[in-house]
């Protein structure tokens, strides 16, 4: 009797391959990092071979690390990051050796000159994509027809990066609601592409996959698939999801009025509902869940992990060079814990990827402020700490005005791991923090729910609820919490000064 399933968690650093049972319960995992490359200012490219060389190692190393029997592998689902463009010829061949993921900014002329005679509003009210623009695929696409028109007009399908992946190990070509709801003209409310914004952009409406449930098993391994893979060729697989829906339904947002924070390398405030939240002014990214009739709205910042991680490595080398078998980042937050609340007066604007609907302008990046002799390398720690958060907290009282919340909120994602940064967020929240035996494994959870489900392991979502135990919780304190509500008032400010300065300096002539 087969009894395992393998959830990938495809993200923008890497893949992870996890093992579960039938239970849920996670035994095993095995991360494989790749690349991304910045050939021009606001292009970040990835190799998809380097995608599918990563998911032939980490499962490799997951079955050793596990020692599982493959042969009672029942089936797999991916969550995938989103909003990534992947052109293949008629023959299913790559036509460029990079694709661009989502954070890549490069269509931002094609997205300006098409919202030049369309209604920005109608078209968001109608799509949900509540990032800037220029991020969503079909604008991409726009810029493909424009700047590469011979490998265009050879594309025969496009596809987002876990629909690649399931090709190769299919041979079948689908996408997901959830996916779809990414891609720049899905309508939320009819739950399909829409045909006259394709024409308006110019793309043919033959070069998309049919939507299907995320559930549903698209096919087995082909023979090929599973010699590279190191699996059984009976082995299903499931349609999978975007990864900001994976990670709702790993994050128990599998009913109307739950919400989650996830700190990763990108961070959202997230709530699952039957209708989408949509605002025209504010506006909260929304997809469609893997659940069908649910929608997960969100607001969000683009950099959050990612910041920290630029701080590590460009103001912490000792750090990494001496840390020995400890982890930089535990070493990091042993120092920030050093500085105090505010970081003696320094601020630090996390919007190294750009601005989101919460910012002023897309074209807003971060920056120090207040910098001054006496900060040390401590202050500069716990500054990226507080203004990361403190972005979030900008963006969940976005949230706030637009639907209820408890007066507490899981967290999860890396970030998470570090007790001082979820008392930080509990003081400029507000909001007491809860962390689970989750933790970072929500999108591989989500996964693993879709794949038990499409393989009829799991009869529905609910198991998720019993899987999440409760590890802790930062309470709030309530003078740390007002000396943050201080400190926020002066970071709105700065943030919109930043953001002005960030419109001077996109419209410089000079190279970028």
């Amino acid at each position: 009797m087969k009894q395992y399933i393998i959830a990938y968690d495809f993200g923008t650093g890497g893949i992870k391959a996890s093992l579960y049972t039938a239970e849920g319960l996670s035994l095993a995992s095995s991360f494989e990092p790749y690349d991304t490359v910045y050939p021009h200012v606001g292009w970040h490219e990835q190799r998809p071979s380097d995608w599918w060389q990563s998911i032939c190692i980490s499962t490799q190393r997951l079955l050793e690390k596990s020692g599982a029997d493959k042969n009672k592998i029942e089936g797999l689902a991916i969550s995938g990051h989103s909003l990534g463009v992947v052109p293949v010829d008629k023959n299913g061949e790559l036509l460029r050796e990079t694709a661009p993921i989502w954070s890549d900014t490069r269509a931002q002329k094609e997205s300006d000159e098409f919202f030049a005679s369309h209604s920005k509003d109608d078209w968001y009210m109608m799509t949900g994509n509540g990032f800037p623009s220029h991020l969503y695929s079909a604008f991409k696409l726009m810029w493909y027809r424009k700047n590469e028109p011979e490998m265009f007009a050879r594309i025969a399908t496009v596809l987002g990066t876990k629909d690649y992946i399931n090709y190769l190990l299919t041979g079948k070509m689908y996408t997901d609601h959830s996916y779809a709801s990414g891609i720049g003209f899905y309508d939320l409310k009819k739950g399909q592409y829409d045909e006259a914004y394709m024409k308006e952009m110019g793309l043919p409406a033959d070069i998309f996959p049919e939507i299907i449930p995320s559930t549903e098993i698209i096919g087995t391994l082909t023979n090929e698939a599973a010699e590279e893979i190191g699996l059984p060729v009976d082995v299903k697989v499931a349609c999978g999801g975007v990864d900001n829906s994976c990670m709702a339904l790993g994050g128990r947002c599998i009913a109307d009025g739950r919400a989650y924070v996830s700190l990763g390398s990108s961070a959202w405030n997230v709530v699952s509902s039957y209708e989408p939240i949509l605002d025209t002014k504010l506006s909260p990214f929304v997809f469609a869940h893997c659940i069908p009739g649910l929608f997960v709205s969100a607001t969000s910042i683009f950099s959050a992990g990612s910041s920290f991680q630029w701080v590590r490595n460009q103001l912490c080398k000792d750090i990494m060079q001496n840390a020995g078998d400890r982890d930089p980042y535990i070493l990091m937050n042993e120092l920030a814990a050093q500085s105090p609340i505010g970081s003696h007066k320094l601020l630090f604007n996390p919007s190294l990827a750009g601005g989101t609907g919460a910012d002023l302008t897309p074209n807003i990046r971060g920056a120090y402020v207040g910098l001054d002799l006496k900060h040390t390398q401590a202050d500069l720690i716990r500054s990226a700490m507080e203004g990361i958060s403190l972005a979030l907290r900008i963006a969940l009282d976005y949230m706030k005005t637009m639907t209820a919340l408890q007066d507490e909120i899981l967290f999860v994602g890396g970030g998470a791991n570090s007790p001082l940064w979820l008392q930080m967020f509990a003081n400029i929240y507000g909001m007491d923090v809860i962390k689970t035996n989750v933790g970072q494994e929500a999108g591989s959870l989500g996964a693993a729910a879709i794949a038990a489900v499409g393989c009829g392991m799991w009869n529905d979502f609910s198991p998720i609820d019993r899987i999440h135990k409760i590890e802790s919780v930062s309470h709030v304190d309530p003078v740390a919490q007002a000396e943050y509500n201080k400190i926020l008032e002066v970071y709105k400010e700065a943030a919109d000064y930043l953001a002005k300065i960030g419109d001077k300096l996109y419209a410089l002539d000079i190279e970028e």
